[in-house]
């Protein structure tokens, strides 16, 4: 799960110190496709041509910052396609996709997929009258953008639950991906489920290439360290996502 590839953190997608954390730089990037490259056996697949293989790797961008150009750029020259889930009230503003870039990736083979429509950090937390409208405009708004319907989407913010997938699943998406680290696969009605593991900034070509690879250490030292915030994320609700924000400003020196 990537998110911008910007050598200056404010000048793809969300603004802050917090965003900042899942943002690389273009050099970086390459040293993770080459280090990917040399650890799987097959090319990274797109899921919605998944035959359901255990190894396949998915490589996701969020939020739909301006940079997914270039990210795309760089996959293309290994021969590979991402999925870039695109927040969709921001699309055309200062730091992130305009329609053209939307109708790019797609005729360049990528998979363009929905991020909601406003970014909620905690989808889970809305009503399901929100979460529905969260998917339904933004899938609308894409569709008409690319001229196909769209199926495959991503959760922002991290706080998944069944109602989030139902709500997806009734917009049409069948590919839902969330940000809990695992290989498992869930389903809710038609729709499947898939996790993903993080990629930071200070997160080593080494590293991901081992997650990619299969590793099981790094695999599941992500998947503790989730689990442990998991609890903290639910009980505090807007109050940790303060305190997060805050400690992150804090130890930045923002």
């Amino acid at each position: 799960m990537y998110h911008d590839i910007c050598d200056e953190t404010d000048a793809s997608g969300f603004a802050g110190a917090d965003a900042a954390l899942y943002k690389i730089s273009a050099t970086e990037f390459a040293a993770h496709l080459d280090a990917i490259s040399g650890k799987i056996k097959e090319k990274p697949d797109r899921v919605i041509d998944w035959k359901n293989d255990a190894n396949a790797v998915f490589i996701t961008f969020d939020d739909g910052g301006k940079s997914a150009l270039e990210a795309a750029e760089a996959l293309e020259k290994k021969g590979w396609h991402g999925h870039f889930f695109i927040t969709t009230g921001r699309i055309g503003t200062e730091t992130f996709v305009g329609r053209n870039e939307i109708i790019e990736l797609r005729r360049r083979g990528h998979v363009v997929g929905s991020h909601s429509d406003s970014h909620p950090l905690r989808m889970a937390g809305l009503s399901r009258a929100e979460i529905f409208d969260e998917w339904r405009v933004s899938t609308e708004k894409l569709a008409e953008i690319t001229g196909e319907k769209v199926v495959v989407a991503s959760v922002p913010g991290g706080l998944y639950s069944k109602e989030v997938a139902e709500c997806a699943e009734e917009n049409g998406i069948r590919f839902l991906f969330n940000s809990e680290p695992t290989t498992k696969v869930g389903k809710v009605g038609n729709c499947l489920i898939l996790g993903r593991y993080a990629v930071q900034n200070r997160t080593s070509a080494t590293e991901i290439s081992a997650i990619a690879g299969g590793d099981f250490a790094p695999r599941l030292k992500q998947s503790l360290i989730w689990n442990a915030k998991k609890p903290l994320k639910k009980i505090g609700g807007e109050g940790f996502l303060r305190l997060r924000k805050f400690l992150i400003n804090h130890k930045t020196g923002n």
